[in-house]
């Protein structure tokens, strides 16, 4: 969608979910600026993706104003799930010592 530059005032769109190339597409179609606090490298980002925006989505601003986006979430914010690799690593074994086939000649009984 492209606005008229004499429109004042601009909703800010919804960037969450967008990768960060699509997200810096979008706003500039809107005649807005992108700032990511937590990318410096945020000139150069393409595929990660925006998890959080500032003002929200539907928020009237002044053409040429700035949205703050992040990539990454803040301290107890989420982003929670296993992280690979964990450390200390788990203890070997578990199942496939617990479940060997049988025959298997590591397994043979011990004589009385």
């Amino acid at each position: 969608m492209h606005i008229s530059r004499k429109t004042p005032e601009v909703r800010v769109p919804h960037l969450v979910g967008l990768m960060a190339v699509d997200a810096r597409e979008t706003a500039r179609a809107r005649g807005l600026f992108l700032n990511a606090p937590d990318r410096p490298d945020f000139h150069l980002a393409v595929v990660d993706y925006v998890v959080r925006q500032y003002p929200q989505p539907g928020a009237e601003v002044p053409r040429d104003s700035m949205v703050y986006v992040w990539f990454d979430f803040g301290p107890g914010e989420g982003g929670g799930g296993v992280h690979e690799p964990r450390l200390p690593r788990p203890p070997r074994g578990g199942l496939q010592r617990e479940l060997d086939e049988p025959g298997d000649p590591s397994m043979v009984p011990s004589s009385p």
